[in-house]
């Protein structure tokens, strides 16, 4: 065992030396009346209260320990935080609760209310990255926990806000519509997080839609808990600043405590509850807090705190205050408390070095277990959920789609949506303008009359909001089908995906899962019609979020058996999928010629499984052509099937694959197609840095392809408006030059028309 160094030396010394020149003694006093005048903290509550503190200040100490010594890999502490212990014990253990990182105190507290729990173990195992830790399983150190309705945050600065709005609705959303719901109907969620993360935009926008929501006269049972420590790292938070902001909201109730002051906080915290509990409206507690250790084990804080500065803080430690409650009320005497103090120290140094000894993650597999559960027979059952015929009949007014002859890539879209809100009870459609209006391009249009405005509902213009209502609700038991308008819209809120919707298996090891479907209008090809914002092709960002499967149907018959996919995914396996939409084919009708309805198809009617079944990550193929493969698919798809045909005029014989999914690609099916042909044209319209043809041609080189290989792709631009987008956007004539080329290049290596099939 090493010394611990001075910060923490400091903080454990006057611990023991303010406790020592006290005096007093314990005394046979009532535990179940109030520790003093006008408060409602009974002895037995202070009790529980400073053991609770008094665990989460060892943490801290081991922390560092841990640290010194090797094993240890986390060091930002709650010490100076405790207090928000307070707020656990003003809550209940069924309250759903987002916490940051300096959120021992509540932790405890929390794990108080529930027998069984071993918060110190917990702790400890998750500082060495354990593989038995019970949260994240070795994976990150996170504030945890499925019993103590934990659920596990990562470090993002506020992005955990809009999940916790999403979390508030869900459970109004659920108890309004009977439908299951992972929280009681009456629970209180609580949020809470540092006072330089009240600036973050997501923050801003967070507590704004929780205001909105209420301005409309909706629930939204939210405590919004701001620990405020007058810093964040570095960067001081300026006097009085979160109080200003925050006082004067007329549709959110401002609280305030001293987090010195462990009944005044206590008895704040119960006020703010039972007001959200009961009002069934959000709540900003602001408690004032200090903090100790600096910001992590690697913040040398004395360089821009002075030294006289950092020991005033001493005064206002939340642990030496709960102490002097109990001593004061007679519960304990000063050599009570030293004696718990270090007979905890001892256990939580005990339990530390035992924690060391346990087995880390030891394999690529294990590490990524976590992240894409795949139960794909399951989800083949799933997708055929269907409704009544009876219902279906209602649903559609008599007039089935699939008795309406063939629809657009829209329409199909459209009636799986019906299809699938008449099925699935607890599904949610919602985003800007879904509603009344029915979606910018008609998607959505006659949800909301068929099934009423609280499962298909307009939101406030926030990406983040958006997709943190999904987070959200996905987390509790409902399957959020949001919209976001056009994929560059996306671009605001991809740390929803990314650092919240897809990390929470994985911080979770698997007991946390938000399932949603998000449809995103996307592409371009939209005859110059709003430029860049209403054409983006980046895709790039979404292939490389892990876990994540990314749909991209173009043909109407394979769109409405892919969403049934993806929900069933969602629903089976709590995966979160994105189903993007090509704009520019919501509403064609023709293939090669003007009104041959070539590219309108029957509606597949839900339940015919599996005839009917599209399998995530699975290809499909038009043609069986030997001279070529075309792997595509969205717009590439419909221009490389104008391309096939005239191909085909000259005699060179294609197949087009559309991969229909971008993640994960249908690698099997590209290789065996590949083969049968020997040579590769890869149609991309997304750019071609970053784009998805990238990731084909390395699974052919994967697999040792020893064909030619040739890729097309938009140019590395955004794209203009009008006329000019045709210059960096890929055409059919590069298409079928390229094409042309390919097939030529290899005729003249071969000295024949194709290749032998038994040389690929």
């Amino acid at each position: 065992m090493t010394a611990i160094d001075r910060p923490e030396q400091e903080l454990d010394r006057h611990f023991r030396e303010q406790v020592s020149a006290w005096s007093g003694q314990r005394a046979d006093v009532d535990l179940d009346r109030p520790v003093r005048p006008h408060t409602r903290l009974t002895g037995r509550q202070a009790t529980a209260l400073f053991e609770a503190m008094l665990a989460s200040r060892h943490l801290d100490l081991a922390a560092r320990y841990l640290r010194a010594e090797g094993p240890g890999l986390y060091t930002i502490a709650s010490a100076g935080h405790e207090s928000n212990a307070a707020i656990a014990a003003a809550l209940r253990p069924t309250d759903p609760a987002l916490l940051h990182y300096r959120s021992g105190g509540f932790y405890c507290a929390r794990a108080q209310q529930v027998p069984g729990s071993t918060p110190l173990r917990d702790v400890l195992l998750g500082l060495v990255a354990a593989a038995d830790e019970p949260i994240a399983g070795g994976r990150h150190k996170v504030f945890g926990n499925a019993a103590l309705a934990v659920i596990p945050q990562t470090s993002t600065i506020a992005s955990h806000l809009p999940r916790a709005v999403g979390v508030a609705f869900a459970i109004e959303r659920a108890h309004r519509l009977k439908q299951p719901c992972a929280w009681p109907s009456d629970a209180v969620v609580v949020c809470s997080f540092g006072d330089a993360t009240l600036n973050h935009s997501t923050a801003v926008g967070a507590l704004n839609a929780a205001e909105h929501t209420v301005y409309q006269g909706l629930r939204m049972p939210l405590l919004f808990c701001c620990e405020d420590n007058g810093f964040g790292i570095s960067v001081r938070t300026p006097i009085d600043w979160i109080k200003t902001a925050r006082s004067s909201r007329r549709h959110m109730r401002y609280f305030s405590a001293d987090g010195a002051d462990i009944p005044g906080t206590y008895d704040t915290a119960v006020a703010a509850a039972e007001y959200v509990r009961g009002s069934r409206r959000p709540a900003f507690l602001h408690l004032s807090c200090v903090r100790f250790l600096a910001h992590a084990g690697t913040d040398a804080e004395i360089g821009y705190r002075s030294d006289a500065e950092i020991t005033a803080d001493l005064s206002r430690d939340p642990l030496t205050s709960a102490a002097r409650v109990l001593v004061d009320a007679g519960i304990a005497g000063p050599r009570d408390l030293l004696d718990q103090y270090g007979a905890v120290a001892a256990e939580v140094r005990g339990l530390a070095d035992e924690a060391s000894t346990h087995p880390r993650l030891s394999s690529a597999r294990e590490v990524m277990k976590p992240i894409a559960r795949r139960r794909p027979a399951d989800v083949a059952a799933d997708a055929a959920r269907a409704a009544t015929p009876e219902v279906r009949r209602r649903v559609f007014a008599g007039r089935l789609p699939e008795d309406a002859g063939p629809l657009t890539l829209a329409d199909a879209i459209n009636r799986t949506l019906a299809d699938a809100l008449a099925a699935r009870p607890e599904l949610l459609v919602f985003g800007e303008d879904v509603g009344r209006k029915g979606g910018v391009y008609g998607v959505t249009r006659g949800l909301q009359r068929r099934f009423g405005v609280s499962r298909v509902f307009d939101t406030l213009l926030d990406e983040q909001t958006i997709l943190g209502v999904a987070l959200g609700c996905g987390v509790s038991g409902l399957l959020p089908v949001p919209e976001i308008q056009y994929l560059a819209y996306l671009h605001n809120a991809e740390d929803q995906l990314r650092g919240e919707a897809s990390t929470l298996p994985f911080f979770s090891n698997g007991q946390y899962h938000n399932p949603m479907v998000i449809r995103i209008a996307g592409y371009a090809y939209q005859k110059g019609f709003g430029g860049h914002f209403h054409n983006d092709n980046a895709v790039g960002v979404l292939r490389d979020i892990p876990g994540l499967v990314v749909a991209s149907p173009s043909r109407p018959d394979d769109a409405a058996a892919m969403l049934r996919t993806c929900l069933a995914a969602a629903s089976v396996d709590g995966s979160v999928c994105v189903f993007l939409e090509p704009i520019a084919l919501y509403h064609t009708r023709d293939l090669l010629n003007a009104n041959d309805r070539a590219w309108l198809a029957p509606y597949p009617l839900p339940g015919q499984w599996p005839d009917e079944h599209v399998a995530v990550g699975s290809a499909r193929v038009h043609g069986d052509g030997r001279d070529l493969t075309i792997v595509t698919f969205g717009n590439g798809t419909h221009m490389s099937l104008r391309v096939q045909h005239r191909l085909a005029e000259d005699g060179i014989e294609a197949r087009v694959v559309d991969t229909r999914w971008l993640v994960p690609l249908p690698i099997a099916d590209i290789i065996r197609e590949a083969e049968l042909s020997g040579r590769v044209l890869i149609v991309d319209e997304t750019r071609r840095s970053g784009g998805v043809s990238e990731g084909i041609v390395s699974a052919l080189v994967d697999a040792r392809f020893d064909g030619s290989v040739s890729r097309l792709n938009s140019e590395d631009s955004f794209v203009p408006l009008g006329e000019a987008a045709n210059h960096v956007l890929l055409g059919e004539e590069q298409i079928e030059a390229a094409a042309r080329a390919l097939v030529a290049e290899a005729q003249t290596r071969h000295g024949r028309a194709r290749p032998s099939p038994a040389l690929h």
